[in-house]
């Protein structure tokens, strides 16, 4: 992320044309998107969000975006010029294998190393660890599974399907569901070629059994069949 102060003119051109005079702060974010700030209120005075082009040019310093039809422009008289090195912000969660802050942003990442780790969005970041040094996470997907950040030390998909692979039978064929991952965990016919048969599984755990004859789950909003068009709930 960069960032530029100083005594500058800016001029944006779009439906219509503004120009700006001040001495101004100019954020220049990762994506590109550009940000000029005055010492009024928290809003820009004028942005250019993630442009097609960026040109950052010294001597003088100018900063020029363009957009389709839109152009951001910011000549300096005189700029002080800094690249930082910032992060995403998120809930700490604990602590990484380098010694670095975990935070919960689209996942959990490292804010010293950078590591990312995929995580469902509705599992829970424990105090305990992995022998990796990992915090775990607690995740209910027919059971209770509590597993390490890292899927290199344990898949949620493995640790699933070796619970519930071939534990339910098909209701269309004579077949056992199969554990499979379709964006989501799904639990899918392994029986005839023609059925298909294919239920996503909710986050609950197991609660004895439908009428229908599948598995029903105990939910937050509620006790529900795998089947979630099943008329019985």
């Amino acid at each position: 992320m960069r960032t530029i102060f100083g005594d500058c003119a800016v001029r944006f051109d779009g439906k219509r044309t503004r120009r700006l005079r001040g001495r101004l702060l100019v954020v220049i974010k990762p994506d590109d998107t550009v940000l000029v700030h005055d010492v009024d209120g928290y809003q820009p005075v004028a942005w250019l969000t993630r442009p097609a082009s960026l040109a950052l040019t010294r001597e003088p310093t100018r900063v020029l975006a363009t957009e389709g039809e839109q152009t951001l422009s910011v000549e300096f008289e005189d700029a002080t010029v800094r690249t930082l090195d910032a992060t995403v912000a998120g809930q700490p969660v604990g602590t990484c294998r380098c010694g670095g802050e975990l935070v919960r942003s689209n996942g959990v990442v490292c804010l010293d190393c950078g590591e990312q780790f995929p995580l469902p969005g509705d599992a829970t970041v424990l105090d305990s660890t992995s022998a990796c040094g990992l915090p775990h996470f607690r995740v209910e997907r027919g059971d209770v599974f509590e597993l390490c950040l890292d899927r290199d030390c344990a898949s949620l998909d493995d640790a699933v399907a070796e619970r519930f692979d071939d534990v339910w039978d098909c209701p269309d064929c004579s077949g056992t569901l199969g554990i499979e991952r379709r964006r989501t965990l799904v639990a899918s016919c392994e029986g005839a070629s023609d059925c298909d048969a294919a239920f996503v599984v909710p986050t609950g755990t197991v609660d004895g059994e439908c009428d229908c004859g599948l598995p029903a789950f105990e939910t937050e909003s509620g006790r529900r069949c795998l089947d979630a068009t099943c008329e019985r709930y």
